[in-house]
């Protein structure tokens, strides 16, 4: 689980900076869309992703049956917060579901309607590869643009405390270390995640630069 977290966090290192492209040239977030598409590289590469994903996903229904079997009976006998343990580490079950429902919708509004659209051989209002056209849909919509909000904040819980927790798991983490990963995860997630939440809001509220150009204004 703390090898497939730390692949998909790579992952969304690559992805928000490609969204950040956006904010300064739709042309260019399209020829970086057009690269990728459906080439057999790009669709490898999805299935790779996808079965890092579902084994992630599987791993952590599977540690938390695990750990409920562990506590047995007495799993309830103490009620009070343990002190110094992160909201997210007592709820990583519950973000990662709300993670799993955003992500279902994120696959629909770009995947399904790009790259899946391009090997099925329909188009969804735009071309497939005109992902542009669709950043500019899917956040222009208050309601698409509140949800990812939502997802951009669970993600965040969940990356600070899994971040730490990966590199504890796999045996980087010392006595020295522990706290080093710790402000080192946050910052790291915390930029990311701001920048993924930049992009949202700059299309929410049409201020990308991207966006005057886009309409044949530069």
């Amino acid at each position: 689980m703390s090898v497939t977290g730390i692949a998909l966090i790579l992952f969304l290192t690559f992805h928000c900076a490609m969204n950040i492209v956006a904010l300064f040239s739709g042309e260019a977030y399209n020829m970086i869309c057009e690269l990728l598409g459906a080439n057999w590289y790009a669709v490898v590469a999805t299935l790779g992703l996808a079965a890092l994903a579902v084994i992630h996903i599987v791993f952590a229904f599977i540690l938390t049956a695990q750990n409920r079997t562990a506590r047995g009976k007495e799993r309830y006998a103490v009620t009070d917060k343990p002190e110094k343990v992160e909201w997210a580490s007592q709820n990583m079950l519950v973000l990662g579901i709300i993670i799993l429902l955003g992500l279902l919708l994120h696959l629909f509004n770009f995947w399904y309607n790009m790259m899946f659209a391009e090997i099925m051989g329909f188009t969804a209002g735009h071309l497939p590869s005109d992902g542009f056209a669709f950043i500019i849909d899917t956040f222009g919509n208050p309601i698409y643009a509140v949800l990812y909000v939502i997802w951009i904040c669970a993600i965040w819980f969940h990356l600070t405390h899994g971040f730490w927790s990966a590199m504890q798991t796999l045996g980087i983490s010392g006595k020295i270390w522990f706290n080093r990963w710790r402000v080192i995860g946050f910052i790291y997630v915390t930029l990311l995640m701001l920048g993924f939440l930049v992009v949202v809001l700059a299309f929410a509220f049409k201020c990308a630069p991207s966006l005057y150009c886009y309409a044949g204004g530069c």
